[in-house]
């Protein structure tokens, strides 16, 4: 059994803890908003702040919205580097800037600290059931200490390479996804501007090349209209402007990228941000004048 420290117990964070408290370790925790009562229940230790956490954890897991969270839970006051001592872990799995990631890794470093980068993907769904994809940045052989314990929370758990790594693969993989979105969503309003019922046309593309995951489960909440967040459109802004900022700072052009973000944009000024980000097609929609399935 391990002593593990857990900061932010969101909607992803609170059953990643409970995933831990369940694999036999003792969890000390820290949150900014209500205590979910589910990790309570679990028999997690609530602490006073982010350094009490650190001074009696070994392992400090954080998992916080954006950038300047996680600089505030480590270096704020009362945070992490206020209560670590050599040879602790920290792991930060948050989605942040991979720039501000290896800034933060140094700074614990000479704490005497080690750090991994280990961002997911799943969702909600994916905490809950322990199937998140997790991708790590930093030592092969701090990887290994924590690797049992990521095992807990993700089954696709892969090292990428040094710090900072877990986080652009993490970018890449929002890229993907709502680059993905955007074209599913301009096949099944084209379909359905045309006249074609664009259920069906879902079904046959899913039988062909073009089938992907997100054609199965974001094309049917294209088609059926339901946007009840999996993963919200602000979310996905977030990460969408950490790859901009990010090309923007190594000096590449994301085309793409930036079109997917304008048309979260127009989303969010149509008063979608809180939609889940399938949604996207709504700006299409709106551009078209046409709504699928009309």
């Amino acid at each position: 059994m391990a002593k593990i420290g857990f900061i932010g117990l969101g909607i992803m964070g609170a059953p990643m803890a409970v995933n831990l408290i369940k694999g036999g370790h003792e969890l000390f925790t820290f949150t900014r908003g209500p205590f979910p009562k589910s990790v309570s229940e679990a028999g997690a230790t609530v602490c006073e702040n982010s350094a009490e956490v650190a001074r009696q954890a070994d392992i400090i897991i954080t998992m916080v919205p954006d950038t300047p969270h996680v600089e505030d839970a480590l270096f704020g006051e009362n945070g992490v580097a206020a209560g670590l001592s050599k040879g602790k872990i920290v792991v930060d799995m948050s989605s942040i800037s991979p720039v501000a990631t290896k800034e933060f890794a140094k700074r614990i470093a000479e704490l005497g600290g080690e750090y991994l980068d280990a961002p997911v993907s799943g969702g909600e769904v994916g905490a809950k059931a322990a199937s998140l994809t997790i991708m790590v940045g930093g030592k092969q052989e701090v990887f290994d200490k924590v690797k049992p314990l990521f095992e807990l929370m993700g089954k696709n758990i892969t090292l990428v390479g040094g710090v900072g790594d877990g986080q652009i693969t993490k970018v890449a993989n929002q890229i993907i996804v709502a680059l993905t979105i955007e074209a599913v969503g301009e096949a099944l309003l084209l379909a359905s501007k045309a006249g074609a019922d664009a259920a069906k046309v879902r079904e046959a593309l899913m039988g062909g090349f073009a089938n992907s995951r997100i054609l199965e489960v974001h094309g049917e909440r294209m088609v059926k209209r339901t946007f009840d967040p999996g993963f919200r459109i602000e979310l996905h802004q977030k990460d969408l402007n950490l790859a901009l900022t990010t090309a923007r700072q190594l000096g590449v052009a994301l085309p793409s990228t930036a079109i997917a973000q304008e048309l979260f944009n127009t989303c969010a000024a149509h008063g979608g941000s809180g939609q889940d980000h399938s949604a996207l097609v709504r700006a299409l929609e709106i551009m078209a004048n046409h709504e699928i399935g009309q």
